[in-house]
This record gives structure tokens, sequence and C-alpha cells, in this order.
């Protein structure tokens, strides 16, 4: 079976690939996630605004804005089935465009929702409708954006380019995090409430059409102009040899069921420390709002810190050395980290040190990931592919992560639920990985 070789550029007129389609396709995730970030730091104010009618109860409406959350994310793997069989057959290059697009107008409409006083029972349906938009663009984002990059990269550098599409996680959950300082800091509690949560969401506009412009820049990867449906009717794309076999259903079914498996660890631990913290935080142990944005943004810090050299790191010792020992240690770590966390007497540079440390751990599973997923998946299949087996382990272990803590601490009021579910997930996970070959990262990507 071929593996991919680096092809010269051809002048198209277009951005070539290497680090500049790095920077057009991580730039979608950026917004996705700046968009996640805001709304998870905001969850009490949307439950306040959506889904609390004549008086109920804040932890109650709290769930429903958290299923609301969990929702999106369950569309994602329709999203990355349909966009990424589009991938695979048109190219990498329009579903990029039209992920981005979809993305930019579903935040931006948030943005201008009207809210339960004004719009009745129509106001939290319009709001669950917006976020199912979101999650199916944002199902074929990450497919289509790692197997540009991955595809693009020299060899011996997936590692370091696919880690850009997790940096940007980071970046934009540190992003909605800096709008959310901004706008509580400038703002005024009630004003906040009104309408002041609304400004992080209509500012996702202007970054969606600096996205959009860099994606009409890009032009399709060298291993899809070889492999794509179109490459047999063209010898100089294709490189001059035979047409790629088709791929049997039941072998990609079983690689994404795999690659599921191995994701776990990442997707569960990483949404627990980063995202559903701000809330928990609030919630259940009574951190004032200041301290726990404080909290996620130095998690988010630690988490984006080790995530390119972890990148790095796998190109030179293997995906799998790097990514086990980060779900070991996230799983060895959680419940004390969690005690120190809730100790409201403790320093603050103890908490932050104990925030910062997880999502490092996070970071060393982000890293590595994105190739990881792509060595599993061939070219003809691999949009496709990594980017169902990314949407079913989010939807599965992240999207529900927010909705499963926050019951099931509201149902038993143990606090220590987010360290057993980083626990038991990390645990499994980090079996899935060890079925890793750890010779993958000198492998080139199968054809």
């Amino acid at each position: 079976m071929r593996t991919s070789t680096d092809e010269p550029h051809r002048a198209t007129g277009r951005t070539a690939p290497g680090p500049r389609a790095v920077a057009a396709g991580a730039v979608g995730n950026f917004i996705e996630w700046y968009e996640f970030g805001v709304y998870a730091y905001f969850a009490t104010v949307i439950a306040a605004d959506f889904f609390t009618p004549h008086g109920g109860g804040a932890a109650e409406a709290l769930v429903r804005t958290y299923a609301t959350f969990a929702l999106a994310f369950f569309f994602r793997p329709l999203g990355a089935l349909l966009l990424g069989l589009a991938g695979d057959r048109f190219g990498r290059r329009p579903v990029l465009i039209a992920a981005v697009a979809t993305m930019t107008c579903a935040t931006t409409l948030i943005g201008v929702l009207p809210t339960y006083a004004t719009a009745g029972a129509a106001a939290p349906w319009l709001l669950t409708a917006l976020r199912i938009v979101q999650g199916l663009s944002a199902g074929g984002e990450f497919g289509g954006a790692v197997s540009l990059m991955t595809e693009c990269a020299p060899a011996g550098k997936r590692g370091r380019y696919g880690a850009w599409q997790s940096f940007t996680v980071a970046l934009g959950l540190l992003g909605g995090a800096a709008a959310a300082t901004l706008v509580t800091a400038v703002l005024s509690e009630a004003q906040v409430a009104a309408w002041g949560w609304r400004l992080p969401f209509l500012a996702a506009l202007p970054m969606g059409a600096v996205a959009l412009r860099l994606r009409l820049g890009l032009v399709e990867s060298p291993a899809f102009r070889r492999t794509g449906p179109d490459s047999a009717a063209d010898p100089v794309a294709a490189g001059g040899v035979p047409p790629t076999p088709p791929v049997p259903f039941r072998s990609t079914a079983r690689a994404v069921v795999l690659g599921c498996g191995r994701l776990m660890a990442w997707s569960a631990a990483g949404y627990t420390f980063l995202v559903v913290l701000p809330s928990y935080l609030q919630n259940t142990v009574g951190t004032s709002p200041g301290r726990s944005l404080l909290a996620t943004v130095i998690a988010n810090l630690g988490f984006a810190a080790t995530i390119l050299p972890a990148g790095a790191l796998s190109d030179r010792v293997g995906r799998r050395t790097v990514m086990v020992t980060g779900a070991a240690l996230a799983a060895l770590s959680a419940l004390p980290l969690l005690h120190l966390v809730q100790e409201r007497d403790s320093p603050l540079w103890a908490t932050c040190g104990a925030v910062a440390l997880a999502g490092a751990l996070v970071g060393l599973m982000a890293g590595p990931g994105p190739a990881m997923l792509a060595e599993m998946f061939r070219t003809p299949v691999r949009t496709t592919g990594l980017g169902v087996s990314y949407a079913l382990a989010n939807a599965v272990f992240s999207g529900c992560a927010g909705l499963l803590v926050t019951e099931l601490v509201r149902r038993t009021h143990d606090p220590d639920i987010p360290a057993y579910y980083v626990i038991a997930t990390c645990s499994l996970g980090a079996l899935a990985l060890a079925t890793l070959r750890n010779d993958d990262h000198r492998r080139g990507l199968r054809d």
C-alpha cells in the first residue's frame, strides 16, 4: 500500500501547503472553542435568561443549560459524517469553508437571541436549534482541518503540525475566558446578566470573517490530489501510479471505535478540567467568580504550555509513550488535585499550581492526538474516520461531562464526582492507548 510523500507545490494562486495551511486549518477551531469557552463561563447567566421560567430552581436551570451544551456535542458525529464524506469526496477545502461560515453565523445569532422573558418558551428552543447547528459544523471542522494539516506536514513533523489543532483549543478557551473577564470587569453584574454576556458571542463575527478569508485561499493537500476521486483522470496529481483500492467499511468502522477509546482520556479529562471547572467551582465549592475564572485561565495556560512540546516529542519517541503517560498521570493525580482546589483556605499559588498541572497533563494527550488519529485512517476515508472518532468521543465523554458531573453532585452531594469521572475514563483510555504501535510516527500516512 502506498504511503504519502511530499509533493512540490504547483502555483495555483492560493495558499501553499505548509505552515500557512496550518494557520488556515486551525483558525476555525479557535472560533469553535472560543464559543464553547464563553458558553461554559456564562452558563449560569444563560440558565437564568433561557431556562428559568417563573422562578425555577437555579440548579435545575443549570442542568438544562448543560443538556443543551451536550446536545450540540451529540450532533457533532452527524456533522462529522456528512461533512467528512463531502471532504473525502470533494476535498478538504470546501468543507473547511462551510464549517467556519456556519459556526460563525450560529455563534453570532446566539448573541442576539431573545430571552425567555421576551420570547417565552420559544427562547430555549431557539438556543437549542443554534447549538445543534454549531454541533453539525464543529463535527466537520476537526476532520477536515486535521486531515489538511497532517497531509501537508513534512516528514517527521506530523505530531508537531497536528498539535496546532489542539493548541487552538487552548487559545480558543483562553480567548473565551479573556472575553468573559473583560465583560465582567467593565460591566456591573446586572449589566452582564441583562446584555453584557452577548458581547463575546457577537465578537465571533469579525473573527469568522478573518477565518473565512484565510480558508478561501487554501489549496487541497497533496494526498487528496493524489488519491481523490479525480486523481485517476489526472496522472500528474496521482504521481503516475494507479488509483488506490477502496477502503472496506468494516475496517473503517473498527478503527472509529478504537479511535474513540484512544480519545476517551483526552476528551473526559480535558472537558472536566478546562471547561466544566468554572461552574463547578462556583456552584459546588462556593468559589467566587473571579477566583474560579482565574483557575480556569491558569488550567488552560498549563494545557497550552504542553501541547506543542508534546506533539514534537511524539515525533521523536512515539505517540503511545507520550499519550499513555498523560492518561496515567491524570488518573493518578485527579483526586489529590481536586482536593487541593476545593480547599478555600489553600494559598492561591497552590490552587493555581494544581489546576496548571491538571491542564498540562491533558496537553500531553492533546498534542499527539490529532496525528495519532490521522495515522489510523487511509486518505480516502481520513476526514470521515478521524472526524467521526473525535466527534463520538467528545459527544460521549466531553459533551456529557458538565451534565453528568452537575447532576451527580446535585444528587449525591459528593464534591469528588469530577475526580472519579477522570479516574475512570483515563484508566480505560490508557489501556486503549497502550494498543498503539510505537513506530507509527515513523511511517508515512497510508494512501
